[in-house]
């Protein structure tokens, strides 16, 4: 399952996009391009994507050389599954500021999902490792996936655990180290994470179906049928739950 999630870091306002959540607002826009940004990512929080795009392309049109711009759009394209579209625009925006840490944890994120994760470790770890990055636990999850896209579950499990660390109540990181967890064979630690992700997060579909699979390999068929359940009452048309039935019959 694709994680989507978009930084833009400037005297613009934070947001932050993950499941669809705004964690933060910081000053106001300081000129046009700059407005039509912030009405574009905040349709993208709702996911209105056609308002989105069009205030995306104003702003385009009112300053082309802005970079936040650029990246917001690239985050859009990807929602639209226009993945070259997606890769021009961050690649132009990293181009104007090779050195913003939005730029540098969404792009990489988005080249660990195309498979060219050596690229995107390299702009990851770039951002983990800045000392002006105010929130490196992002840059720390999404490092983690990209070792799990490579089968080096240990690596992604330390990138997860720096996270938490940093963060210790970071739902993506939670969600992530208990499927790290579980391909370890660390059945207990992925219960413990599991726990600790239901307290803060609501329910998703991947959510639900890791949470069957470490019950599932623990031998908890009570808890993996609970689990199965909530699958098919709350997402019964998910990917996530068709998948259930094929593996858990």
């Amino acid at each position: 399952m694709r994680f989507f999630k978009l930084v833009i870091l400037s005297a613009l306002p934070l947001f932050l996009i993950a499941c669809s959540i705004t964690e933060k607002t910081e000053t106001v826009a300081s000129n046009p391009a700059d407005i039509y940004l912030q009405l574009g990512v905040r349709y993208l929080n709702l996911n209105k994507l056609e308002i989105a795009k069009e205030n995306l392309q104003r702003a385009i049109q009112l300053d082309a050389k802005n970079a936040h711009v650029l990246n917001a759009m690239a985050f859009l394209d990807e929602k639209l599954d226009k993945i070259d579209d997606a890769r021009s625009h961050y690649q132009a925006a990293i181009d104007l500021m090779p050195d913003n840490l939005s730029v540098k944890n969404n792009y990489g994120r988005f080249l660990c999902e195309q498979g060219e994760t050596q690229k995107g470790i390299a702009l990851l770890t770039s951002a983990t490792n800045d000392k002006l990055n105010e929130h490196p636990w992002m840059a720390m999850t999404n490092l983690g996936r990209c070792y799990m896209q490579l089968v080096q579950y240990q690596e992604a499990e330390i990138y997860f655990s720096q996270a938490l660390q940093v963060n210790s109540n970071y739902a993506p990181a939670l969600l992530e180290i208990q499927k790290a967890n579980y391909h370890l064979g660390n059945f207990t630690a992925a219960k413990v994470y599991l726990n600790r992700y239901a307290q803060i997060s609501d329910y998703s579909p991947e959510s639900l179906l890791i949470a069957l699979q470490i019950e599932g390999a623990s031998g908890n068929t009570e808890m993996m049928q609970h689990y199965q359940k909530l699958l098919l009452t709350k997402f019964p048309l998910s990917a996530e739950t068709k998948r259930s039935k094929s593996t858990f019959k």
